[in-house]
């Protein structure tokens, strides 16, 4: 079944844009009132915070690139999902994080006083209204995530995966990767070798080219989506 033209535009990269500029500006609509942290570098591969932390603050990516994750009992770790420049991250309704967050590339990062921000939100609707929305971006990441590693092959997911960055970034014919092969195989429920060899096969049937680790070109993007429908 082809993709409706009003599901093409519900989820364009226009409108994830709009909807992203939007939580920015609620942020900063309310700043007097929420203590705005000075902007924290953190190198690559650096954590932020680790699981059972207090979750007394969140944070805003000025630039960079995040994971959430969490190890599990027999050592491995599971990515649940990425933040790139504007997304918000580390918002919990629980006192204690759940998850841990690392750097996947260097960032910058604003750290907000949870309880600052909430207790402002009392008597401003318009970021009352924006915490909830946090709350309902956290429930969109699990659900797009859950709905990946429910797909059954490999090469749906990695298609799957490849092609929600390009729309992410607002691309069409190419998609840029910040992170590692062992990243998406951790988010996606995959090993390593598996991501490595589905793309390798993905370039042998023509659907990509990978000019480097870090870059990936469409050859035929509508073969990959239909890879997904």
């Amino acid at each position: 079944m082809h993709r409706t033209a009003t599901a093409r535009v519900q989820h364009s990269p226009a409108a994830a844009l709009v909807a992203r500029t939007a939580t920015i500006a609620a942020l900063d609509e309310g700043r007097e009132a929420l203590r705005v942290g000075a902007v924290s570098h953190i190198a690559a591969d650096r954590e932020i915070f680790a699981e059972g932390d207090s979750a007394d603050v969140f944070f805003r990516i000025v630039f960079g690139t995040v994971r959430t994750c969490k190890f599990l009992g027999d050592g491995r770790r599971q990515i649940e999902a990425f933040y790139t420049a504007g997304d918000v991250f580390g918002f919990e309704l629980e006192d204690a994080r759940i998850l841990g967050a690392e750097a996947v590339t260097d960032c910058n990062i604003i750290t907000y006083r949870r309880r600052g921000v909430e207790a402002a939100a009392l008597h401003d609707e318009t970021l009352a209204r924006q915490l909830l929305s946090f709350a309902m971006q956290s429930v969109g990441h699990a659900q797009k995530h859950a709905f990946l590693l429910g797909r059954r092959a490999a090469t749906e997911k990695v298609a799957s995966f490849l092609l929600t960055w390009a729309d992410r970034q607002g691309r069409q014919g190419h998609v840029d990767l910040p992170m590692s092969r062992q990243d998406m195989g951790d988010y996606m429920g995959l090993t390593i070798e598996t991501v490595s060899r589905t793309l390798s096969q993905m370039e042998r049937d023509g659907l990509i080219a990978i000019p480097n680790a870090r870059q990936i070109r469409f050859l035929s993007r509508q073969a990959l989506e239909d890879m997904i429908v």
